[in-house]
């Protein structure tokens, strides 16, 4: 389905690209092996598009017309900034982030797993046993359905 899993921040994931709208998405990548819908807000309503199978899910944002705004990543070739990172400790993850310079960012444990995030990027890393298992990453979309500009 996808020919690269590298995570570009602000961006997307591989050739998916965040401001895409969700017909054009499901047209181009097939049906979803699980849909979600989630409507805490009525403005900016959530459906998830699970690909199991192909080790992410695709978050869309927006009542009317729904955009690409954020991805969820599990598979094993997942890279960030050249290098693989699935399967990284938490220190080692630390260290790579400090690298490349993110070097703001907040841990929280959660109920199964603990949470790194960085507000740069707008990316979460979470963690099982000391592992990475999964991340997301994305950007804001305004009420009218635009990606905000990242200062």
């Amino acid at each position: 389905m996808l020919s690269s899993f590298e995570i570009k921040p602000n961006k997307g994931l591989g050739e998916l690209t965040f401001g895409t709208d969700i017909e054009s998405f499901v047209n181009k990548y097939g049906e979803p092996e699980e849909v979600q819908n989630i409507e805490d807000d009525e403005a900016l309503n959530t459906t998830i598009l699970h690909y199991w199978e192909y080790g992410f899910s695709a978050f869309f944002v927006g009542s009317s017309a729904p955009l690409l705004a954020g991805i969820e990543v599990d598979h094993p070739d997942a890279t960030l900034f050249g290098k693989e990172i699935m399967g990284m400790t938490e220190d080692e993850l630390i260290g790579f982030m400090k690298e490349n310079g993110y070097t703001n960012f907040e841990k929280e444990q959660e109920e199964t797993d603990k949470r790194l995030s960085f507000d740069v990027g707008m990316m979460d890393f979470f963690f099982r046993q000391n592992l990475l298992v999964y991340m997301n990453f994305g950007v804001l979309v305004d009420e009218d359905g635009n990606i905000e500009e990242i200062e």
